[in-house]
């Protein structure tokens, strides 16, 4: 780890340092339910790992040098135009027999980190170019994470939990596609049935169906669900009924998940997991769904490489081009802002 940079994380107006535990969540996750505030990471694979910090604070404006990423050139995807369209096609045949409803299909975008890139200029940078509701840093020194996220996954208050799924982007607010409504209607109905697991009876509801919010460059369809944790579930309840997102995923969960890991040959990591905080002495978190994120990995040879992850709904009138066409434009504003 460099030796002028500590681990620390920054979210929702907090900035945390002096990292004092660090804990396998799918092992204990009750540890959410204890002390402490800490920052949580979860890949879509499964792995949750929490990062307990000892000092929170209000943030303080990011300093940095300036950012030093890859050349635009430089990024190579894990799966190509023709291969993503024919991922299209293969789950529109799923969706034909009956197997799915919806599925999210993504591919990985990545290229190699040069030395000495700073995760704080990438924030900075991120903030003034794309700034989204849900931006984050978790900077662990070697590897690092920096979302520009602007999808809720779950947030709590007490024992009022909230989420937001994503489904529909546009170019702007005015030009869904038909096929935008009913699929975040969809997806929808499957986070009221996640968070209906672990809620009070009676308490699920939408308190906002089909909103339309403009971000830099595009639109999407957001809805919102709100319900109150029974009593008797903790953290692990609440992340086993929920995780990994299902806007994300598909619908129903467990086979759409089956049929990504048929499709998908690179594994999404921190993309489309979650990134956020858990502070268990205010019984308070803001969970991200770890979309428009960046997050580094090491090469035994000791390399790095800069990731970037996009996807697109699948659903029966879906256009294998039109598809991939978004998946570009998920990606284009971000990858540009984190290249040199």
């Amino acid at each position: 780890m460099p030796a002028d940079r500590a681990p620390s994380a920054r979210f929702d107006g907090l900035q945390a340092t002096d990292l004092c535990d660090v804990v396998d969540l799918v092992r204990d996750p009750e540890v959410l339910d204890q002390r402490g505030w800490w920052a949580v990471v979860g890949t879509f694979e499964g792995a949750l790992t929490g990062y307990r910090f000892a000092r929170v604070e209000p943030a303080l404006p990011l300093l940095a040098d300036p950012w030093v990423g890859p050349g635009e050139l430089d990024w190579r995807t894990s799966v190509g135009e023709d291969e993503y369209r024919a991922g299209v096609t293969a789950i529109r045949s799923h969706i034909a027999a009956g197997d799915v409803y919806q599925v999210n299909l993504c591919r990985m975008l990545s290229a190699p980190l040069p030395v000495g890139a700073d995760p704080s200029a990438l924030a900075s940078r991120l903030a003034v170019g794309n700034p989204a509701p849900h931006q984050g840093l978790l900077d662990l020194g070697n590897e690092w994470i920096v979302t520009a996220s602007p999808e809720l996954f779950l947030s709590r208050d007490g024992d009022v939990v909230r989420s937001a799924p994503i489904k529909g982007t546009a170019p702007d607010r005015d030009h869904f596609a038909d096929k935008d409504f009913p699929e975040n209607i969809m997806i929808t109905d499957l986070v009221r049935n996640d968070l209906g697991r672990i809620a009070r009876p009676g308490s699920v509801v939408v308190t906002e169906l089909l909103a339309r919010q403009q971000h830099p460059g595009l639109a999407h369809l957001v809805s919102t669900v709100r319900a109150e944790i029974a009593p008797g579930h903790g953290w692990g309840d609440v992340l086993a009924a929920t995780f990994p997102p299902g806007s994300v995923s598909g619908a129903p969960k467990i086979r759409a998940l089956q049929v990504i890991s048929e499709l998908e040959s690179a594994p999404r990591g921190p993309y489309c997991g979650t990134i956020g905080y858990v502070d268990a002495d205010r019984r308070r978190a803001r969970l991200a769904v770890g979309i428009r994120t960046f997050f580094t990995r090491s090469s035994l040879d000791g390399t790095r490489r800069l990731f970037f992850g996009t996807g697109a709904g699948i659903t029966w009138p879906s256009d294998p081009a039109a598809e991939w066409a978004e998946t570009e434009l998920k990606a284009a504003r971000l990858v540009r802002l984190a290249s040199r």
